[in-house]
């Protein structure tokens, strides 16, 4: 019956195995860094300011009682979309630093 193509030897899953489970508890300890560390955006000169955890979930919206128009509430939300994506780009660089080696492996 032969050798099966050549998948008699084990010691090459075996490795396999122990980068896999290294790679995913490098993932794991990524994950949770990112659920701790913080981000912000702000804009206006910080009269809005947004504050995020790495994984992206929204953590608070700061607006000074300045920002408030209410004859140009255009100009607070646009403050807000600037403030937010002010905080997103950080966590994107942020989960790049931390995520990055892993997310060239193609797991992302």
């Amino acid at each position: 019956m032969g050798n099966f193509g050549g998948f008699g030897g084990g010691g090459n899953m075996g490795q396999l195995m122990k980068q896999a489970q290294a790679m995913q508890k490098q993932l794991q300890e990524a994950q949770g860094k990112l659920a701790e560390e913080e981000v912000v955006g702000s804009a206006g000169g910080g009269m809005v300011v947004v504050t995020m955890k790495g994984n992206k979930t929204l953590v608070s919206i700061s607006i000074k009682p300045e920002a408030v128009d209410p004859e140009d509430v255009e100009m607070l939300e646009d403050l807000v979309l600037a403030a937010f994506n002010e905080a997103m780009a950080a966590a994107d660089a942020l989960n790049k630093e931390l995520l990055g080696p892993m997310a060239g492996n193609g797991l992302f």
